[in-house]
């Protein structure tokens, strides 16, 4: 199972909106994901703070702001 980290905020209607398109990939992938709210975690915002949202896999900054869904997918089909 591949798992992805979304960097968010609970008011942040980008995060939510890029949440949602991870979700729809999540049976098709083998995915988790794990949501991270930057405000509840200072080290967190002092690095993402107006960054968010920010999709990753371990290290590697797959998305900021808009999901890029080919750009996803490729990413995911490649590590398989």
């Amino acid at each position: 199972m591949v798992e992805l980290k979304l960097m968010s905020r609970g008011y942040c209607h980008l995060c939510h909106d890029m949440e949602a398109a991870v979700l729809t990939l999540v049976d098709e992938f083998d995915l988790s994901l794990v949501v991270l709210d930057v405000d509840a975690d200072p080290t967190l915002e002092a690095i993402y703070d107006e960054l968010v949202p920010v999709l990753l896999h371990g290290e590697i900054e797959l998305c900021r702001y808009f999901f890029d869904q080919a750009k996803v997918r490729e990413y995911l089909a490649g590590i398989r």
